[in-house]
């Protein structure tokens, strides 16, 4: 993986290698192994490199290509590179001494822009034309590979991550307030906002063109509405399991033979390492499989519905492998504010899922330890291969097949997966008013699960900002009643999120090549046209990965109903820091931009009136582990960045 920068003075001032330089050096722990840079003087681009892939060892970017028009620097990882290289007509010989943006360079001179349809894998690459005096920045559909940029009145630059442009005198650091209200309400990650003002960040799947003149962005990456059709739901099933082991197998390269995933007692990322146990068998290698487990002895109620202790439903999966070696973590000791000041150093952004932050880093620690250098998982699984099809109820209502509305209904029933009540709601339920279904909430739930019911944001803020109009505009409905079909939903979700500060995060601190081969954008897109009738069938959710799987995964996964409570003991952690909780509050409170943002005179009644039990219960879980903790990793990145009470 590499660490990207660039510089370029458009009134002319020949110091760009200058500026260039600052912005490699800030981000030297994301890219350790190599640096260079190239210049004309008034532009620079440059990269710092982490050696990961086996081509790496022939990575000497910048590239220069097409006689001098085009200077390349690229973070990334080819999915299909065999491919690119036949079409190119790379002899198999000189291929393999070609680094990964050795490759993505000769498809841009073959195709130029077009080629954004043909390339495959995680990536986020800058490209000077120095023929029509611009820069072209991308990155890959879902976001695996971050980019960031600055456009002053005199110079525009970009660096993998935002530490690298703070590098720059003329690089305000300040925190965007507004954009940190809008994470704090749960905002989807949309348009260009980063954290930090004066900073934008290239949206995933999208290229942004810059010319002294102005800027201009398109997305590339548009799934279309459409159908697959194929003869029958094994025909599916098999489609699914090829595209599968496609994700699976391109994700290998540079792992050795030894590969992490942190397993659950789920399908998906069971469905990883199932593949990838059977892929690396073939020659030899093995895979670590990490399943965070509560501590020893840990015997409080489970949320409805939920499993609190996933850890033989992975040791299931792992004992059908005689190649997997199944690794308990337990994080005893470290509680969920241990990692705040870490994590907003690697991260440059909040840090906000601190309770599974815990469970993580332990992982990490375990792989870095084994000196593991690809760790897999399969976080956007939900969104394709085992997505569960609830969607379908709503979209029979929509044309009218109620007969084949009525038979799924009573199946759901029948087979104890939903009760009427549910069915009704996840039927009816997109199109109930948002009053009436927070009032059902407030029945059925104990709480109307309102934005200001789950967040902390503080209400002057809240409505200075107009965050519910603003959330209207981004499709977010603060009470989340159900879609009305699965495809909108879906896309959605894969466009709401961006990972990339993330992955190179881990990089930095663990040297860790995170991947997830449920993100794969072939898998995502045949997942996304197949009939929402493939997913929920006779009663059954997630229909079409359990026929699947049904030959990778035991039975004790594939027919579990209940979902995963990961790090089910963070109560009693969070419980033993109580002290420190107050602490931070404290410190928020002395910060004027936390102040802002947050409720804190709400957050210290929740201290004040700690729990002595029934942390199972959605109203305490959601006060405690959703509104505390967020609220904190808010607070903690306002008050660092902006260097109160340090």
């Amino acid at each position: 993986m590499t660490a990207l920068a660039g510089l370029w003075r458009f009134n002319g001032r020949p110091d760009a290698a200058e500026g260039c330089e600052r912005i490699l050096a800030s981000q030297e722990l994301y890219g350790p192994h190599a640096v260079a840079q190239w210049t004309a003087g008034d532009v620079a681009l440059g990269r710092r490199l982490m050696r990961v892939l086996p081509e790496d060892a022939f990575d000497r970017q910048p590239f220069i290509g097409a006689g001098g028009r085009y200077v390349l620097v690229a973070d990334i990882r080819l999915d299909n590179r065999n491919e690119l290289t036949s079409a190119l007509h790379i002899p198999s010989l000189q291929a393999r001494s070609l680094c990964d943006t050795a490759v993505l360079l000769a498809a841009i001179e073959r195709w130029e822009e077009s080629c954004m349809d043909r390339i495959l894998g995680d990536y986020a690459f800058a490209l000077w034309d120095s023929a029509r005096r611009c820069l072209l920045l991308a990155r890959d559909p879902l976001g695996s590979r971050p980019l960031h940029y600055h456009r002053g009145n005199t110079f525009f630059a970009f660096a993998s991550m935002p530490k690298g442009l703070h590098a720059l005198p003329e690089v305000l650091y300040a925190t965007d307030e507004d954009h940190i209200a809008d994470s704090i309400v749960l905002m989807p990650d949309f348009g260009t906002q980063s954290f930090f003002q004066g900073i934008e960040r290239v949206e995933p799947g999208h290229i942004v063109t810059v010319t002294a003149a102005g800027l201009s962005a398109r997305r590339y990456w548009q799934p279309r509405r459409q159908r697959v059709v194929m003869r029958g739901p094994e025909e599916y099933s098999e489609a699914l399991c090829e595209l599968l082991d496609q994700a699976v197998r391109c994700r290998l390269r540079g792992a050795g033979d030894k590969v992490g995933v942190m397993l659950s007692g789920g399908f998906d990322s069971g469905a990883v390492a199932a593949t990838a146990a059977r892929l690396l068998a073939l020659s030899g290698g093995r895979v670590v499989a990490f399943t965070a487990v509560p501590r020893d002895g840990y015997e409080n109620p489970a949320p409805n519905n939920r499993l609190v202790d996933e850890g033989p439903y992975a040791a299931a999966t792992a004992a059908l492998y005689p190649n997997i070696e199944h690794v308990l973590i337990r994080s005893n000791d470290r509680s969920p504010l241990d990692g705040l000041d870490r994590a907003f150093f690697l991260f440059d952004r909040p840090s906000y899922d601190l309770c599974n932050s815990v469970w993580a880093d332990c992982i990490h620690d375990a792989a870095h330890e084994r000196k593991l250098k690809v760790v897999f998982h399969g976080t956007f699984g939900n969104y394709g291969l085992s997505y569960d099809g609830m969607e379908l109820l709503p979209e029979l209502l929509r044309t009218g097949r109620l007969l084949r509305l009525w038979r799924e209904a009573w199946a759901l029933v029948a087979t104890g997966r939903r009760r009427w009540r549910g069915v009704l709601a996840d039927t009816f339920g997109a199109w109930c008013p948002a009053i009436v279904w927070a009032f059902l909430n407030k029945i059925a739930h104990g709480s109307d699960f309102d934005v200001m019911s789950y967040t902390a944001i503080q209400p002057r803020r809240f409505k200075e900002l107009n965050l519910r109009a603003r959330a209207r505009e981004f499709d977010l409905d603060f009470v989340y009643r159900p879609w009305k079909d699965g495809f909108s939903m879906r896309l959605w979700a894969l466009r709401s999120i961006d990972p990339g500060n993330y992955y190179k995060g881990i990089l930095g601190g663990y040297h860790i090549d995170e991947r997830d081969p449920t993100a794969d954008a072939r898998l995502l897109e045949f997942c996304l046209a197949v009939p929402s009738e493939q997913f929920l069938s006779n009663g059954i959710p997630r229909a079409l990965a359990r026929r699947a799987l049904v030959n990778r995964l035991p039975k004790l996964v594939l027919e579990n109903p209940r979902r995963g409570y990961q790090a089910a003991d963070w109560h009693e952690r969070l419980t033993a820091i109580r002290g420190r909780v107050a602490i931070e509050l404290d410190q928020l409170d002395a910060c004027p931009a936390a102040a802002k943002a947050l409720d804190l005179p709400r957050l210290r009644r929740l201290v004040d009136n700690w729990p002595a039990g029934g942390w199972e219960r959605r109203e305490v879980s959601f006060s405690y582990r959703y509104t505390l903790l967020r609220a904190i990793a808010a607070g903690h990145f306002l008050r660092r960045a902006s260097g109160a009470n340090r």
